[in-house]
Order: C-alpha cells, then structure tokens, then sequence
C-alpha cells in the first residue's frame, strides 16, 4: 500500500527523538503486505487491514511505542509484543538499530494478522448458504 499524505503530513509536523525510528516501522509494516493501510486515528498513524492493526503512541519520548490494539489475539508466538492484558499487546523499541534488529518480529505480526483476518474472512464466506433459486413452473 503506498504511503498516505495525511501520514507523511503528521510526520513533518511531529517532534519526537525517535522520529527517525517510527518512520522505519512505518516503512516496515507497509512493506510486509501491499494490504496493509495507514490513517491518522487518535491523532497517530494507525496501520489498518480488516480492522485496526497497531497505532503508535506519540507521546512516548523514551522508546518507539506500538500499541497492537487487538494483540492478544493474533495467533503464533511473538516475543516482541509484550503485555498480559486480555486484549491488547505493545511493541516497544529502544532504537533505530532495534527497530532493524526487529525487521523479522515485527513482519511476523502483521504477518499473523493478515492470516487471521484472511482466515476470518474466508470462514463467514463458506459458512453462508448459497442463495436458492425460485422455482420455475
């Protein structure tokens, strides 16, 4: 999915020490599937495929902070989320080179997220009865 300039609008006009790294995990996540959107939700950029992947925290000053608003659900092991809650998980990182390091992690969870929604998607598809036809006299 190519970029959107609402996007790159929020990122000029964003001051954070981080911003080099949040715009690397923009570029990774839209990379990882041409499915994958973007938007401004919560005032953030949000990454979007069949409902709201993960939004970043611009307030945090400390680390790159990626909240996966649905994270306990994506299926697979993924050591980078992190967080114990019922529904969310959090990816953070502490640096650009982290954010390199993360490349492999942070594709696996998109990843995971666009089989599961393509899975989701196919299953309500097959559980649907096929339209009868009326009957001709």
């Amino acid at each position: 999915m190519p970029r959107r300039a609402i996007v790159d609008k929020w990122f000029a006009e964003y001051d954070n020490p981080h911003k080099d790294a949040l715009q690397l995990v923009r570029r990774i996540i839209l990379e990882t599937d041409p499915r994958v959107d973007e938007t401004i939700k919560w005032q953030t950029p949000t990454f979007t495929y069949e409902g709201n992947i993960a939004s970043f925290n611009p307030k945090s000053k400390a680390h790159v902070s990626l909240l996966f608003h649905t994270g306990a659900t994506i299926p697979g092991q993924h050591p980078l989320l992190i967080g114990g809650g019922d529904t969310a998980r959090y990816m953070s990182l502490a640096s650009i080179d982290e954010v390199r390091g993360a490349r492999k992690g942070i594709q696996d969870v998109i990843r995971a997220w666009i089989a599961s929604k393509t899975a989701s998607t196919k299953k309500i598809a097959s559980t649907k009865s096929p339209t009868r036809k009326a009957r001709t006299r």
